[in-house]
């Protein structure tokens, strides 16, 4: 018999307009059948909210399914399998898999992986060592191809994926200009990321102006994980055959209007710059490669990692809003007790 007969998870109760509202979820319970031979049950005990979940909120077509009404969301999460039927996933394995937003969740093992504690604490492997993680580290290597020595602009730099981006290119002795908009999130990129400068957008109204005075050489990449302004800045102070990595554009994904893009998006052309999106899942291949790369820095130190903490699945679609404005320094993660 199963360990628990029901599940508390959270559903959409409406698609949102704009930015989500805490009336576009509900918090439902769902009925638990015993698991089946070559099956496990397994308790959430952390989940994260990430900015992409926002356009799986969307019905229409993009590169993962939109979130269906009436079942729980997904998103990732580390859980401890409580009971198994299962050779290979024993009960008392710590997990990671992609079914957050709910209490309890059955699986035959596909796409479920079990981490190794030692290393980092669990809830590491929801960010800088998992797709947070290896996000930063794919953009930077294999998208940007990164050399020693190159200037960066990282925009919203003191979150989950910049932050990290940040200190792998550090790691690398480049010189790395952040954005943020906070004072105690440009007083960690300063302190504890080891950026050599961070514009506070929030307080500039030339972004363009004094990106060029920090980096008079121009800059050699540039990290996108805002879009908007942000890149046009880039655009404006990149070098020839520079290179612009899309990892996101957190300031359109409430646009409920197409908006404007960069004005200068003509000087990609004469500037010879490279622009490129990507989706760490079609990296997955590399993810050995990444795990021998960050391990070492993260047990020297080189690579240290905030986490915003909220408490309760109940409050999962607060942290999730929160996203949306600026609330979180680093990872933001949902602890389910």
């Amino acid at each position: 018999m199963t360990a628990t007969t029901t599940s508390k998870q959270i559903e959409l109760a409406s698609r949102p307009s704009g930015l989500p509202t805490l009336s576009n979820f509900k918090l439902t319970t769902a009925e638990l059948s015993p698991i089946k031979e070559g099956e496990f049950l397994v308790k959430n005990l952390w989940m994260s909210v990430d900015p992409y979940m926002r356009g799986r909120m969307k019905a229409g077509k993009s590169y993962v399914p939109p979130f269906q009404m009436g079942e729980p969301l997904e998103g990732g999460c580390i859980g401890e399998v409580v009971e198994s039927r299962h050779d290979k996933f024993p009960a008392g394995d710590i997990v990671l898999g992609n079914l957050g937003w709910r209490e309890y969740w059955k699986s035959t093992g596909e796409g479920v992986t079990v981490v190794d504690p030692q290393l980092a604490p669990v809830q590491a492997y929801l960010g800088v060592l998992g797709m947070t993680g290896m996000t930063a580290w794919v953009g930077l290597h294999k998208i940007a191809e990164l050399q020693a020595g190159s200037t960066l602009f990282v925009s919203a730099a003191s979150g989950a994926v910049g932050s990290v981006v940040c200190q792998l290119a550090k790691a690398k002795n480049c010189r790395v200009i952040g954005s943020a908009g906070k004072a105690e999130k440009i007083a960690w990129l300063k302190e504890k990321g080891g950026v050599d400068a961070v514009i506070n957008y929030k307080q500039t109204e030339d972004l363009a102006g004094e990106l060029a005075q920090l980096a008079p050489d121009g800059i050699d990449v540039y990290f996108d994980n805002v879009g908007g302004d942000h890149l046009e800045a880039a655009i404006e102070v990149m070098n020839d055959f520079g290179c612009c990595v899309e990892c996101g554009m957190i300031s359109i994904y409430n646009a409920t209007e197409p908006t404007m893009a960069p004005r200068n998006l003509f000087k990609v052309v004469a500037k010879r710059i490279r622009m490129q999106g990507f989706i760490v899942v079609d990296h997955m291949q590399d993810q050995k490669e990444f795990i021998q790369a960050m391990a070492p820095l993260i047990k020297s130190g080189e690579v240290v990692w905030e986490e915003s903490v909220t408490e309760g699945l109940e409050k999962a679609p607060q942290a999730f809003i929160g996203l949306f404005n600026g609330d979180n320094l680093g990872k933001q993660l949902v602890r389910i007790v």
